[in-house]
């Protein structure tokens, strides 16, 4: 047998880098489910767009998760392994800050992965309809609902299979894709795939500054501007939490604009109040719910038909509600109790609850927690209903979910577009009787010839 083929894609995020090692064997057909994840290697430090003033540094962040690489591919495929560098919205809002240091630091990354033995085939800012489009390849190839390699060894679509939707929440943006039940009204919002012989109208949107860091940063900012001084009160920290921070510190992002009245070396104290009902009431001011009368929408404004079928709530979505202990298919009320009882805990009391867990994390823990309730069902417009049709998950078959895997497939042509075509296999008895037919054919034109040879030689010789 062939030796498998090996695969590389960094997800390039805005809070951290991971670098996915995929291996598929090179004697099959790449078929749904054999495709499976080496490793994922997390780059330590930041992501990349936090190096705009160190781009030498991104590049060198990459190195070690490229070595550790380097001893799971073997040598002789090296060079055949493709590589990929998606790089999501911390990268789109540094490009759209200063387009100049977003070029530098893709130019280092590219050189830093370039000084490897391998295929690298660039990197480059996925916009968010692509990285919604491979979130929702990665998870419908991987529940096998798109194309599946049957047990006669065949490209099938299967039957009666519904399709996922996937809902992706990273630092800087959030995507919802799904399969409505309805046609797509704004094109914008519309992406169409033709896989297997199947045609799927998709409707998918990205909402930038809306991934999970920003998101916080624009609650932050927004309570610095309500409070028109230098000590803010935060409803959805914990009682007793206090920190500082200088005004340039929290307004560094595209996302907020700071007010030209305040100096960036002004000190901010910040203090927790754990105040629930306040806390929701500040997280629901940063979106926009009104619709216009035009059509239905998810929130500023966006058109969004009604959520329809099953969803995987995969990164950010899974990651703050495993934390407690959410992912199990909870109801909705008790999902809304935990989270209400862990907003009303005071500093000291999550810190003996969570001994292990970091500062930040514990800080964020009710204002994360509260704010992916309000998108979900203000934004998303799940409701008591709908909310059992979300599963909370981080892996499918020991393969993360995210949009790495959908990316690769979709560039290495892994995913076939249309089914074979397949060979009329004829009956015995008229492969025998055709056999026969061409030997009598053979036959008599070689008679044929031999007689008009020797009709020539015969009046050749009379006239001599």
């Amino acid at each position: 047998p062939l030796p498998p083929q090996y695969g590389l894609v960094f997800d390039a995020g805005s809070t951290h880098t991971s670098l996915y090692i995929y291996q598929w064997p090179a004697d099959k057909e790449n078929g749904t489910g054999i495709i499976s994840q080496v490793e994922a290697c997390s780059v330590s430090g930041p992501g990349i767009s936090s190096y705009a003033d160190d781009p030498v540094g991104a590049g060198a962040s990459l190195k070690p998760c490229l070595d550790k690489a380097m001893k799971i591919v073997p040598a002789e495929q090296q060079r055949e392994t493709p590589t990929y560098l998606g790089a999501t919205a911390g990268m789109r809002l540094l490009r759209e800050e200063n387009s100049t240091k977003a070029e530098q630091v893709f130019a280092e990354v590219s050189k830093a992965i370039g000084e490897y033995p391998v295929d690298f085939r660039g990197a480059r800012i996925l916009t968010g309809s692509e990285e919604g489009s491979f979130g929702w390849i990665t998870v419908n190839y991987l529940l096998e609902t798109l194309v599946k390699f049957s047990f006669a060894e065949k490209w099938e679509h299967p039957q009666d299979t519904e399709v996922l939707g996937a809902l992706d929440l990273g630092g800087a943006s959030t995507q919802i894709t799904f399969q409505p039940g309805v046609p797509v009204e704004d094109r914008n919002t519309s992406v169409f795939f033709r896989l297997y012989g199947t045609n799927y109208s998709l409707y998918s949107h990205s909402y930038l500054c809306y991934g999970q860091t920003q998101a916080l940063k624009m609650l932050l900012a927004a309570l610095h501007q309500a409070s028109s001084s230098a000590q803010i009160s935060h409803p959805c920290y914990p009682q007793g939490y206090q920190e500082n921070l200088t005004v340039a510190e929290l307004y560094d992002s595209p996302c907020v604009r700071a007010p030209s009245s305040v100096s960036p070396g002004l000190v901010l104290t910040v203090t927790g109040t754990g105040n629930p009902a306040l806390c929701g009431t500040a997280i629901r001011r940063l979106f926009n719910f009104s619709c216009g009368a035009q059509w239905p929408c998810g929130f500023n404004g966006v058109y969004q038909p009604p959520v329809q079928g099953q969803f995987f709530a995969f990164s950010g979505f899974y990651h703050n509600l495993h934390f407690l202990n959410l992912t199990g298919g909870q109801s909705l009320s008790l999902v809304n109790a935990t989270v209400s009882q862990i907003c009303n805990s005071s500093w000291k009391q999550v810190q003996e609850l969570f001994p292990t867990v970091s500062r930040t994390q514990l800080r964020d823990t009710c204002a994360a927690s509260s704010y992916i309730l309000t998108l979900l069902l203000q934004g998303y417009k799940f409701n008591y209903t709908t909310w059992p049709n979300i599963h909370f998950v981080r892996q499918v078959a020991n393969i993360d979910v995210g949009w790495t895997l959908g990316y690769m497939l979709n560039l290495t042509n892994m995913i076939p577009s249309e089914p074979p075509t397949t060979v009329t296999e004829l009956p015995r008895s008229i492969w025998i009787a055709a056999t026969v037919l061409l030997a009598i054919m053979l036959i008599l034109t070689f008679c044929l010839l031999t007689a008009t040879c020797c009709q020539r030689n015969s009046s050749g010789y009379e006239q001599l």
